[in-house]
């Protein structure tokens, strides 16, 4: 790598990096020599940023929590268009189609990053706890427009959407799921809050 690289294109590149050694090989392959011999470039460039690499990778873990806020808003602007099904469908596929599961391994795999993230995430599973809270605002902006039950309870139906879909998608080896499964566990866990007229 050039000197002179920007901070922001050199944590970037670094970042990507990551996510393709974690993608590829699991969190256990994922060390500071294979995420700069994925990014073609020196080791001194992750440690010139960063700490040590259990800094980086809890930058690199917020920077993907933080892209979760964009697909909040996305999904809360859907409500009251589609159906509530296929809008938390398509969430779930999207969220879970990325990197977040192999996140979600990463930070049970390493004691270190998991302390270093409750100072951000002091509870919950951290990227699940924002899905969760993702999940939730939808479902509270579809209570608000009548398309869910006005009774139905938001907390506890987000956190089983996003515990179902986690399972569906768990295995980073195998096959992702259809989309036409996921849609058939979104369909019964709320099955019995949707106040929409059927399709």
């Amino acid at each position: 790598m050039p000197t002179g690289v920007a901070l922001r294109d050199a944590r970037e590149q670094l970042f990507a990096a990551a996510e393709r050694v974690l993608l590829q090989d699991g969190p256990n392959a994922l060390t500071s020599r294979a995420v700069t011999a994925e990014a073609g470039c020196a080791k001194g460039v992750l440690h010139r940023h960063f700490a040590d690499f259990d800094a980086f990778l809890a930058e690199f873990v917020l920077d993907r929590i933080a892209r979760i806020d964009t697909r909040a808003a996305a999904l809360r602007d859907s409500a009251g268009t589609g159906t509530v099904a296929d809008n938390l469908t398509g969430a779930l596929v999207d969220l879970f189609g990325s990197v977040a599961v192999a996140i979600v391994g990463l930070v049970t795999f390493r004691d270190d990053l998991r302390a270093r993230l409750r100072q951000a995430t002091p509870t919950g599973v951290p990227l699940l706890a924002e899905a969760t809270a993702m999940i939730a605002s939808y479902l509270a902006a579809e209570r608000e427009l009548g398309r869910v039950a006005a009774d139905a309870d938001v907390d506890t139906l987000a956190p089983t959407l996003v515990g179902a879909g986690h399972l569906l998608f768990a295995d980073r080896r195998g096959t992702p799921p259809e989309a036409g499964a996921v849609h058939r566990t979104v369909t019964a866990v709320i099955a019995g809050v949707v106040r929409e007229p059927p399709p």
